[in-house]
């Protein structure tokens, strides 16, 4: 399955402040964005919502909805477009079917090359052995 693309009109930013060491600028501005994405009402297709919500993920709420915050950056904008980045990312993850393995038959030539590796290593054990005079 593709991943759709993220409709930023389905998103919900607000500025809060951010954490950590910034002097007075930490105190007075509010750069950090918190993006919250509500899977149940997104326009995504049902199959990856399904998905979306069963992932193991911290993010996702047990209500569906996610929860991106982004402080990286000094600005309000670059901190959107981050979180917004992130919240793409985990779509796409969601998104990704792992292939279904097929189950093979060793072949003959990997069964006895396992065969004769432990042989081999059988063989260095015993020379480890108490010697008999």
């Amino acid at each position: 399955m593709r991943a759709p693309r993220i409709d930023p009109a389905e998103v919900v930013f607000t500025a809060i402040r951010a954490q950590g060491a910034g002097g007075q600028n930490v105190n007075k501005v509010s750069n950090a964005a918190q993006l919250r994405f509500d899977i149940g009402a997104s326009s995504l297709p049902e199959a990856l919502k399904t998905r979306l919500m069963a992932w193991p993920d911290q993010r996702i709420g047990q209500d569906g909805v996610v929860t991106i915050k982004a402080q990286e950056h000094r600005s309000l904008p670059r901190n959107q477009a981050d979180a917004l980045a992130r919240l793409q990312a985990l779509v796409d993850a969601a998104a990704h079917e792992p292939k279904a393995r097929r189950a093979t038959r060793p072949t003959w030539g990997s069964q006895r090359r396992r065969v004769d590796s432990k042989v081999k290593r059988g063989a260095i054990k015993a020379g480890r052995s108490k010697v008999d005079h």
